[in-house]
């Protein structure tokens, strides 16, 4: 079963290496899973201010045009959203935590929600956006799943903002998550960023992806935990976090997301790219 802990720590490029030695080899196929905001992206006030550093971006797209290596982000954002900020052909896109998935050749997996399920969700849309959008909050409706955002709010009516938000989101039956400043409501269903990167990498390299390719993942939030659960022991992990004591079921902790640019420049210095 896999357990979390306190993952070891990697603060520089050279750490990379030192702590996985001969992980990488191009003469293995290398899958990159990655989340966005606060992976490939910093936090910004507003997520439609979002934008990968110009030297992230830079590796990023090389490493997609290699041969070896095989790309996917997986991300809570609407799948139009993401492809839209990210932007790279050769990329598989995954938003909405994977249940909408849209591969290089424009073919699809969407998990369907039930009609019950879909009448909630519309109901819980319009009830929050009565009841809590307002003093700077507001709601993300991705069409299958939401986020409440309430960053912009004054500090002393934050608290019962998200409260009442999260306890709306319950009652309509779909799960609340705490995020960077925001509420994610998810559907009850069991299908989430862990699910995806099964799904992705099953669909990609077969039953047997385990044996056929390498795999790193990275991600910065509680909902990137389903993927590095399920991929433990199967691949390496980093969680983007600052809490040097937090749990989490990757293999490596990242404590600034500038990092991921170490990261990238990691595989490509391997890859040659």
């Amino acid at each position: 079963m896999p357990e979390k802990q306190i993952a070891p720590v990697i603060n520089r490029l050279e750490e990379f290496e030192k702590n996985l030695p001969g992980y990488l080899d191009t003469h293995n196929k290398l899958a990159i899973l990655l989340d966005y905001d606060g992976t490939l992206a910093p936090i910004a006030d507003n997520p439609n201010k979002t934008k990968m550093p110009v030297e992230l971006e830079a590796i990023l797209r090389r490493l997609a045009k290699h041969p070896q290596i095989f790309m996917a982000v997986i991300s809570g954002r609407a799948l139009r959203d993401v492809h839209a900020l990210v932007n790279i052909d050769g990329v598989t896109f995954a938003g909405n935590h994977g249940l909408e998935i849209e591969y290089p050749d424009g073919s699809r997996h969407d998990f369907e929600l039930p009609g019950e399920i879909q009448r909630n969700y519309t109901a819980m849309v319009d009830e929050l956006k009565e009841r809590v959008e307002k003093n700077g909050a507001w709601v993300e409706d991705k069409r299958v799943s939401l986020t409440f955002h309430y960053r912009d709010t004054p500090a002393h009516l934050k608290d019962e903002l998200k409260q009442l938000a999260a306890e709306i989101c319950q009652r309509h039956g779909f799960r609340p998550n705490q995020a960077h400043e925001a509420i994610e409501a998810k559907p009850p269903v069991d299908w989430n960023k862990g699910e995806a990167a099964l799904h992705i990498l099953k669909t990609k390299f077969g039953p047997n992806w385990a044996d056929e390719v390498r795999v790193v993942f990275a991600g910065d939030d509680t909902t990137d935990e389903d993927a590095m659960r399920v991929l433990q022991g199967l691949g390496r992990s980093f969680r983007i976090a600052a809490d040097a004591q937090i749990q989490t079921f990757a293999d490596f902790r990242l404590p600034k997301q500038d990092l991921m640019t170490d990261l990238l420049k990691w595989i490509s210095t391997v890859y040659v790219c």
